[in-house]
């Protein structure tokens, strides 16, 4: 547990839980998202890069016959092989989506449950002491629990 939330007052021992939780999901969101954009321009490029070969090498000296074009890729191994790289890397990058949004929403669903709750987590005296953890949470995580919009 990260120690600015071990170092909360008035701030009870399952509610430091939550919110160390909704850090880890956090993270793991951000980590994801960074990884998904990553791979998308990789595959742009390569998609980039196989497109501008096959045209020079192939496309264009051999313009004259579909037939030629056709032998010629499915003839090479090579020529296969960078094919579905491309195609593995665009569905690499859709696998990394899913995995984001689903992160995405997990971090989310579990931002909103504390922002619900947080009538029940800090009672009594420890209401006007929300809004320090609330900033801090602000400022260290960029996490907002202020409102449930994103």
């Amino acid at each position: 547990m990260d120690s600015s939330i071990i170092s909360l007052k008035l701030t009870d021992q399952a509610t430091k839980q939550m919110l160390q939780n909704l850090v880890d999901r956090k993270l793991k969101f951000d980590r994801l998202k960074q990884r998904h954009i990553f791979l998308l321009w990789v595959s742009v490029l390569y998609s980039f890069t196989c497109l501008y070969f096959l045209y020079y090498f192939i496309l264009e000296p051999y313009s004259y016959s579909f037939a030629d074009i056709f032998s010629i890729i499915v003839g090479e191994n090579n020529h296969l092989f960078f094919l579905f790289i491309a195609i593995g890397t665009f569905g690499a990058t859709k696998v990394l989506y899913e995995k984001k949004e689903k992160a995405e929403k997990e971090y989310h669903d579990l931002r909103c449950e504390i922002i619900d709750r947080s009538k029940d987590l800090w009672k009594n005296e420890a209401w006007n002491s929300r809004n320090s953890v609330f900033e801090m949470m602000k400022e260290k995580y960029n996490i907002n629990l202020y409102h449930e919009s994103k």
